[in-house]
């Protein structure tokens, strides 16, 4: 018998991108009743909130994937909101947790954690060296200071609490709003719509020299369920592809397939963001058997027909 087969289980962000995703997975490996927090219901970055939503769900797991965050814009935009949200939710969670002895509490971090000039694949021991990229270091502070907390309470209160970092996610059901989405649902955007505009150029953000790694929402989904149900340490996880792409080839990858022929101009008064993001994945694979099964371009192909559709 698996650990989450019948357990009751709370899903915060369980009903957005990768929520959605992780709670179709959750069910289909047994869990008992799954209870996703509505932000109308329960303010998360409020104690009592938080303590009302454990009164009423009464739950043996948590697993916390709500946050406030955007793209490199929304991030410059938005420093102190993003800071405190996501520090004030993950704080309350893992405080009323502790309390009420749950059996296990799954936070979900970021690669953002990283600092900016990390060695090239991240790996969890480096995770302390140095400073993350800027216009994303509030919003990853204070994720990372979450798993110091997770750590501090096994070793006190022996709260069993992991902490998973899985890379940037992509795929169906992203958020497209140009304002506030990533890089690829906002490239998606773009080239379809100047696509079936006719228009001559579409401009993309920065000199496309930097680099990233992205994981479809379904294998994210697939290796927070394997820790969930076996991975019981205190070392944070990396959860990723270990496949680099620069934006450059992102950005003509998207291109082709979306069937836009026009040009792209380089805004490179924008800013690139950290200049590299590659994942070493290795623990995950050791620790609870995760490799990802979906790669980048049959990714985009679905995330592409499914945007498609939606604007249909």
């Amino acid at each position: 018998m698996s650990y989450i087969e019948g357990k009751q289980i709370v899903v915060t962000g369980g009903a957005g991108f990768l929520g959605s995703f992780l709670c179709e997975r959750l069910a289909a490996a047994g869990a008992g009743e799954l209870f996703i927090p509505r932000h109308a219901d329960y303010d998360l970055t409020e104690q009592d909130a938080v303590r009302q939503l454990y009164q009423d769900a009464e739950p043996d797991v948590v697993i916390h994937l709500a946050a406030e965050v955007g793209g490199i814009g929304a991030n410059q935009a938005n420093p102190g909101r993003y800071f405190y949200a996501n520090m004030a939710m993950g704080l309350h969670l893992i405080e009323e947790a502790r309390r009420r002895h749950i059996g296990k509490f799954v936070q979900v971090g970021t690669v953002c954690a990283y600092p900016k000039f990390a060695p090239v694949p991240f790996k969890e021991d480096d995770l302390w060296k140095g400073y993350p990229e800027e216009t994303n270091a509030p919003y990853g502070i204070a994720k990372k200071s979450l798993l110091v907390m997770l750590q501090a309470y096994r070793a006190q209160y022996h709260l069993n609490g992991i902490y998973l970092l899985p890379v940037n996610l992509y795929g169906p059901h992203d958020n497209f709003d140009l304002e506030t989405s990533h890089v690829i649902p906002a490239l998606i955007r773009k080239f379809i719509a100047a696509r079936d505009n006719g228009d001559p150029e579409v401009v993309a953000w920065g000199t496309g020299s930097a680099s990233r790694e992205f994981l479809y929402v379904e294998d994210a989904a697939e290796a927070i369920t394997l820790a969930t149900d076996s991975f019981n340490g205190d070392q944070p996880v990396n959860i990723g592809t270990s496949h680099e792409i620069t934006i450059r080839e992102l950005v003509e990858l998207i291109a082709r397939l979306t069937r836009y022929e026009g040009s792209v101009r380089w805004d490179t008064s924008k800013p690139d963001g950290q200049p590299r993001r590659k994942l070493d994945t290795s623990r995950a694979t050791r620790l609870f058997g995760f490799e990802a099964a979906t790669g980048l371009e049959d990714g985009l192909r679905k995330t592409i027909e499914w945007w498609e559709d939606q604007r249909g």
